[in-house]
């Protein structure tokens, strides 16, 4: 008979086998490709579950290297599925990725055609100790029953719970859900970025060939017709001034000579003219694009014009505007390439509709000097955030300190910068301590990032969901923090919940006024701002159903409810000169016609998702919305990078270019914890607490460069100066036989701030 092992040897395994999930080396999902059959696998949600090794005749078999797959079928609802309870086996605060092997199947009995594509979703179920629930999306793929699709992903459980579940989810009901295998490991950590070599950029310098159009014997050496249309140079005609963003980046006013392109018998909207600029490309540097455009025919009909940078068989958006006929216009904007092409980078300028002509002057892409720029930022940011301090120390008797004695020594410390910085926070982020750590740390406001929006405080009519605002409420009242409400409705139907959607008009505009009456009355004098009706540039669903005069409406009345709160239109790509719908002049007709109505608009939001931002480019839209006299707030900022180098050099430009403004009041930053962005490759922390450049980057910023601190002794007139950044100090004066502290604000003003302080 063979010998069975002891209790204590199958208890040491277990214990062996939990240490691994504990630890991250094993894979927390049990029986992953089937090999025990169905055994820990469950369906989830009403439908049925089967093993099989074949299907629909053999024409489904496994996936390479499986025996068997689990099909979830007869489901009735989308997220009917298949499920693994992982309660135990999945850690808090530690990445794992989830990577599965899925395809679906349409039977007999489907709607849906059988090779109709579906989405397929990994999903986490997580239930707290209290009895919260929370769904946290790990991946999702289209998928179809012609081959099997890898489903890979991340997630990070930020809080204790009481059960966890990962479960596949996502086809229409009555498709049938086939499952090959599933994974989850602890996550291996990204291995750090190497900063890029700039030393050989030549900075200022076009790399656009024969921008001048004098070389060749028709000026257009370098340049072909993208399509079968026409060019031809005119030797004058064309402005001889560079655009004022180009010249604000090369600092030089060297003139243009008056030349230009003209694309002539234009077929199509993307016909112009081009050059191939692969060989001038440096990987990672951030290019500014600028050129003078002009249209002819256009008959007073508006035409899109933009510069477009190909790189292999994708496009960017480098620069766009709207012309009609009569004059030239600035394009500005911007590019990075990251990746080595395949085969070329190509630019076109092109847009405007058949058979209108396009006249193009002056084109220049050239590298861009950030740390030029940045010199010069920190000069206007002396100017505008800071202030002269004269601390005059006098002694308690009102006589002038006894010179005899050595002068007092005086520390002064920064404890509070008065400017609003801030960012993103969401109600599953604040069970990780961490994080709660790194937000009350660095910042000083937060805006929540869904917890206040209408669909997620009534996904159903009546029924109310206010708890995650208020916790998310709690936390930034117990540390100081303000808040903004973001947002009250949003103009985007997307946007907008479904119940709402499918109300006759009357009914909405009824359910419309309850929600500012519930928000606004439940949270009166809380939330210092309100962005009322959300990207309104970009969406019409509320104008379209309840007439153009319900946005001033939605101001007004909020007004009435909340006189305190300041309240914003808030919308993207104003500050990136590539969106034709959300230019600073359009925004500027849109708060105009608000306030011409009644609408009581307080401040500006510019959201600030940009990639490869420049620097005069944004400072352009903030001088011309500065003309309006409201304070402007960049909102949801966020940098996207792979390398994190460049990420943090990005977050800079924002950052600077913000702070140096003086019509900016304030700054968010749309979130900064890995796994919890709305963009990849845009995280200041990754997902277990470490810190990466653009992370340090931040952290230099705010708590060393931007805060203030002074040292030294009185000078023989009793006083102390320096100049400080507007906040609140606190000050040590010490002689041989006192210690005195005291407190003061440094708040905006012109002439030096005197503050007394009594020994």
């Amino acid at each position: 008979m063979a010998d069975q092992p002891s209790s204590n040897s199958v208890c040491d395994a277990k214990n062996s086998l939990q240490k691994r999930f504990m630890d991250g080396e094993e894979s927390i999902i049990l029986n992953p490709n089937f090999d025990d059959g169905l055994s820990n696998w469950s369906a989830w949600g009403s439908c049925k579950l089967a093993l099989h090794d074949s299907m629909a005749d053999g024409k489904i078999v496994p996936f390479s290297g499986g025996k068997y797959f689990a099909a979830a079928s007869e489901r009735t609802q989308s997220w009917n599925g298949i499920q693994q309870e992982i309660t135990g086996r999945v850690q808090r605060k530690l990445a794992y990725e989830t990577t599965a092997f899925v395809r679906v199947f349409a039977n007999a009995s489907a709607s849906s055609a059988p090779s109709a594509p579906a989405e397929v979703r990994a999903t986490l179920y997580v239930r707290a100790a209290n009895g919260r629930e929370q769904y946290v999306g790990i991946a999702k793929e289209m998928a179809t029953d012609k081959d099997w699709v890898q489903l890979k992903g991340k997630f990070l459980m930020n809080g204790e719970a009481s059960k966890t579940v990962v479960f596949v989810e996502g086809p229409p009901a009555g498709m049938d859900i086939l499952l090959g295998s599933l994974e989850i490991k602890h996550a291996e950590k990204a291995p750090p970025s190497s900063p890029p070599d700039f030393e050989n950029v030549r900075y200022g310098v076009n790399i656009i060939q024969n921008g001048d159009l004098t070389d060749g014997s028709d000026g257009l050496s370098g340049w072909f017709p993208l399509g079968p249309c026409k060019l031809a140079v005119v030797a004058s005609g064309a402005p001889r001034v560079l655009p004022p963003m180009a010249r604000d980046s090369l600092g030089t006013r060297e003139p243009l000579n008056g030349r230009y392109i003209h694309v002539t018998d234009r077929t199509q909207t993307w016909m112009g003219p081009a050059q191939t600029i692969t060989e001038r490309i440096q990987l990672h540097v951030a290019y500014q694009v600028s050129a003078w455009v002009r249209v002819v025919g256009a008959q007073g009909t508006p035409q899109n014009v933009n510069v477009a940078l190909g790189v292999d068989t994708q496009w960017v958006n480098c620069g766009q505007i709207q012309a009609t006929d009569g004059r030239w216009y600035e394009i500005g904007g911007s590019f990075r390439v990251e990746t080595p092409p395949a085969d070329r980078v190509m630019v076109y300028v092109q847009g405007p509709a058949t058979g209108v002509d396009l006249m193009v002057a002056g084109l220049q892409i050239f590298p861009v000097d950030r740390k030029a720029r940045f010199r010069h930022l920190k000069y206007l940011t002396d100017k505008v955030r800071k202030r002269d301090v004269v601390l005059k120390i006098t002694a308690s008797d009102n006589l002038a300190v006894d010179c005899a004695l050595p002068p007092p020594l005086v520390r002064v410390r920064q404890i509070k910068n008065s400017f609003p910085f801030g960012s993103c926070i969401a109600r599953s982020n604040i069970d990780n301590e961490d994080f709660v750590d790194f937000f009350v740390t660095n910042f000083n406001w937060a805006v929540f990032s869904n917890e206040l929006k209408w669909y997620w405080t009534e996904p159903q009519q009546g029924s109310f969901n206010y708890a995650d605002a208020d916790e998310l409420l709690d936390l930034c009242k117990k540390n100081g923090i303000e808040a903004r409400g973001h947002f009250i409705f949003c103009e985007v139907e997307s946007a907008v919940q479904g119940w709402v959607r499918s109300l006759n008009d009357t009914d909405l505009a009824g359910a419309v006024q309850s929600r500012l009456n519930g928000l606004l009355t439940r949270y009166k004098d809380q939330f210092q701002h309100y962005d009322v009706n959300n990207e309104m540039l970009h969406g019409t669903f509320y104008q379209d159903r309840l007439g153009r005069d319900i946005r001033s409406s939605m101001f007004k009345a909020a007004n009435q409810l909340d006189s305190a709160a300041t309240l914003f239109v808030n919308d993207y790509n104003v500050e990136r000169a590539a969106d034709t719908r959300a230019t600073p002049e359009t925004y500027i007709e849109q708060i105009l016609s608000l306030q011409y109505q009644g609408a009581p608009v307080g401040g500006i939001g510019l959201q600030g998702h940009v990639t490869a931002p420049v620097g005069p480019v944004i400072s352009s839209a903030l001088d011309k919305l500065a003309v309006l006299g409201i304070p402007v707030w960049f909102t949801e900022i966020d940098v996207s990078a792979a390398n994190e180098f460049v990420r943090a050099d990005d977050l800079e430009v924002m950052l600077r270019e913000a702070y140096a403004h003086p019509a900016v009041e304030g700054m968010m930053l749309w979130g900064f914890w890995e796994l919890f962005m709305s963009r990849d490759g845009a995280h200041l922390v990754n997902a277990e607490g470490d810190l990466n450049e653009a992370g340090r980057r931040l952290s230099s910023l705010l708590q060393q460069e931007w805060t203030s601190r002074a040292h030294g002794r009185v000078d023989g007139q009793g006083e102390f100066k320096f100049r400080g950044f507007h906040g609140t100090y606190s000050v040590e004066i010490r002689t041989l036989t006192k210690k005195v502290t005291q407190t003061f604000t440094v708040e905006k003003g012109d002439s030096p701030l005197v503050v007394e302080i009594s020994l």
